[in-house]
């Protein structure tokens, strides 16, 4: 006869990649989410013969925090699971508490399983995580791509995040916990009234009689979730079409662009900005609408430090100057977190943008066969106020200018966001 506890564990094992990474990570805050979630996994752990490893990030902000953090280890040692502390001492009292907070935990933990070695870190998300986010999403008029919430796999830093409980609840962890007598911990932060999320969750609470429940959201998600997956295969079909990258610009025939649907329009132009300029959040809706205008009607436009040049029956996307006047590299060391600058080995020489001052040193910038303001934001090695080379710019002069190899197939990275 098959047991709660049993149902529970083929659940979330369904969930999580096979075979499993030889090093796992959890991360265990110690509430009943996450503390489930390290015992479900140490049980499949031990009978798939791979290597658990927990972590705890004490964000330093409650004055039990530390103590908490050491219930967790002992729990984990209990376990036989190797565990560590990871501190956060980076909050400087400004700004939004709970996305900086947020911010720290993934980057700590990025590191954590860099030192480690692990593959991929497994997180105590549940259906009523995936739930709230939803809510929250529906009151900021989300679309597709922010209804479909939290994925059950995604890469960040490096490393995979893993959310197999996503369509499990967190009551059904706790009566898992109290089943097996494990103790978790209550963070009073969860009654706070001042942080969103938390009045999702109290909003929820009385959603029930109408069928909005944490599992009916969570399976929205998931249903969003596949819409996502659909559309984004058809930006990066529409993207092979219509776009071309050419030495870290973007090329657009601006009548095929002109042809398709206005999501997919709107998610190439939130796909080029993420591409060229890097940034952790996506334009807002309203500045898309403004460069979707100017395609139209073949004006120029910048957005999220990229400009929009018209040329005939193109358009060039590319990087804006103003946003990179005052980066400086040294050669061979990245220049605008997207440039590998290297060449002759020059006393002095640094990596600066082109800019006015570099393109009139230039006699032969035409046969770059891009806009004058598109050459001016790439990449040049300065000797003082001499231009030694612009190898994107046609004066090679034995340098040579290349993107990563993770950042040169803009169709690739369509399907990573």
């Amino acid at each position: 006869m098959t047991s709660d506890a049993d149902t529970l564990r083929a659940e979330l094992r369904a969930r999580l990649p096979d075979p499993l990474p030889n090093r796992l990570g959890v991360a265990v805050s110690g509430g009943s989410d996450s503390t489930a979630l390290m015992r479900l996994l140490a049980d499949i752990a031990q009978q798939e013969q791979i290597e658990l490893f927990a972590a705890t990030v004490d964000h330093g902000l409650r004055s039990e925090s530390a103590s908490e953090a050491l219930t967790v280890a002992a729990l984990a040692q209990h376990w036989g699971i190797p565990h560590e502390t990871l501190k956060w001492q980076g909050w400087d009292r400004k700004g939004n508490l709970q996305d900086q907070a947020r911010r720290a935990r993934y980057r700590l933990l990025a590191e954590w399983a860099e030192t480690n070695a692990l593959q991929a870190i497994a997180l105590g998300h549940t259906a009523d995580d995936q739930a709230e986010t939803v809510l929250m999403r529906l009151g900021r008029a989300a679309g597709v791509s922010g209804l479909s919430a939290m994925s059950g796999m995604r890469a960040e830093g490096g490393i995979t995040l893993l959310r197999p409980l996503l369509a499990v609840t967190r009551s059904r962890l706790r009566d898992y916990l109290t089943a097996q007598s494990v103790f978790w911990i209550d963070d009073p932060s969860n009654q706070d009234q001042r942080f969103n999320r938390i009045k999702a969750r109290q909003a929820l609470s009385g959603l029930d009689q109408i069928g909005i429940t944490p599992q009916t959201l969570a399976r929205v998600a998931e249903n969003m979730g596949q819409a996502r997956e659909a559309l984004a295969q058809f930006t990066q079909e529409s993207a092979l079409r219509h776009l071309k990258a050419i030495d870290g610009d973007l090329c657009v025939d601006r009548d095929g662009f002109g042809t398709l649907p206005e999501e997919i329009r709107r998610r190439l132009v939130v796909a080029s900005v993420s591409w060229i300029a890097g940034g952790e959040y996506p334009p807002r809706h309203k500045a898309v609408d403004q460069v979707l205008d100017a395609l139209s009607s073949a004006q120029a436009v910048t957005l999220g430090g990229c400009i929009y040049l018209p040329d005939g029956k193109n358009m060039w996307i590319c990087r804006e100057l103003n946003a990179v006047s005052d980066e400086i590299a040294r050669p061979g060391m990245p220049w605008d977190r997207r440039w590998i600058v290297t060449g002759p080995n020059t006393e002095d020489a640094e990596i600066r943008a082109l800019g006015e001052d570099g393109i009139l040193q230039l006699e032969n910038w035409r046969s770059a066969g891009k806009p004058r303001a598109a050459l001016l934001s790439t990449p040049a090695v300065w000797t003082g106020d001499e231009v030694l080379a612009a190898p994107v710019a046609g004066f090679a002069n034995q340098w040579r200018a290349e993107m990563p190899l993770e950042r040169s197939d803009f169709a690739a990275v369509i399907l990573s966001h």
